[in-house]
């Protein structure tokens, strides 16, 4: 049985730092590559301007521990967090469009 799942980290930019500590903060954390913890992937990674970065991890579900305690050894101070259980859509959305257009075709 595949016990996967997927995460998703709102990292908030502290606004009340400028890049450059920013960055030595993460730095000194060593954030890089200390994070995401290792038997995590990275599924995807994005900023979105004005609110942060976004990052989406599958990960087995006896990691999620792990993964909280690094965002607290290496995010906070130089982020807020936000974390929400996700899954992929996708394939529902099509089963469910196609399932719509087979409803309305009859």
């Amino acid at each position: 049985m595949d016990d996967s799942m997927l995460l998703t980290v709102f990292l908030q930019h502290d606004q009340s730092q400028h890049l450059e500590q920013i960055q030595a903060g993460l730095d000194e954390r060593d954030w890089w590559n200390g994070f995401p913890p290792e038997g995590c992937e990275i599924v995807s990674w994005v900023v979105a301007m004005g609110v942060g970065q976004i990052v989406t991890l599958r990960l087995p579900a006896r990691l999620l521990n792990t993964v909280n305690v690094e965002l607290e050894r290496r995010a906070w101070g130089v982020f807020s967090t936000q974390f929400y259980p996700t899954y992929d859509f996708l394939p529902v959305r099509e089963r469910l469009r196609r399932e719509s257009n087979e409803r309305v075709s009859r």
